[in-house]
């Protein structure tokens, strides 16, 4: 039997359906509420499920109330944004540093084995390393697979702000992962299957 829509019930269920979802992208934002985090989406989208028309649209309207928590926490955290220099983001190159450091030189294949040391833990550990500035725009472009006008409208600041923010974004992530490699010995031990 399907549950009314507009119901705590169908609430519930949904809730349940995206709860993954949500703890996941969650998790990718923030460093370390993001059970908090969730809640208060859950929360604010509770409060306002009456007005939503098309139950199939329940899963992008959960994240996109998620996504607009975290900016709302991150505007009341600090009126000034953390930035990084872009001499520091466009000066490196992963691609050139692989090719000069060659740390599989018996492969030919190098930057693909480089970027297979990685498991998926390695990876949210590099993107909690980066500003949230940067880090939101990425996930929400390459892993929940946001268009970059509507990342731009749940951010609240212009497209090409935006824009600039992924290119930064996606500069200081190489950077954050050579360092990260480096720090974690993924290099020396040749990838991820010997540790």
């Amino acid at each position: 039997m399907a549950v009314p829509q507009g119901t705590k019930e169908s609430f519930q269920a949904l809730a349940r359906s995206q709860l993954p979802r949500l703890l996941a992208l969650a998790r990718r934002l923030t460093r370390d509420d993001a059970e908090d985090l969730v809640q208060e989406a859950l929360l604010r989208g509770y409060r306002s499920y009456a007005g939503l028309k098309d139950a199939q649209a329940g899963g992008p309207w959960l994240r996109a109330i998620l996504v607009n928590t975290h900016r709302d926490r991150m505007r009341k955290r600090a009126r000034s944004a953390e930035e990084i220099p872009v001499a520091d983001c466009e000066e490196f190159s992963l691609y050139r540093t692989i090719a000069e450091e060659d740390p599989f030189p018996y492969s030919d294949t190098v930057h693909l084995d480089f970027l297979h040391t990685f498991a998926k833990e390695d990876v949210r550990h590099v993107l909690l390393r980066l500003p949230e500035i940067y880090r939101v725009p990425l996930v929400l472009c390459h892993m929940e697979g946001f268009a970059t006008k509507e990342i731009a409208r749940l951010c609240g600041v212009p497209l090409g702000t935006v824009l600039a923010r992924l290119h930064r974004g996606r500069k200081a992530f190489e950077r954050e992962m050579w360092a990260y490699a480096e720090e974690t010995g993924m290099l020396k031990r040749g990838g991820r299957d010997e540790r």
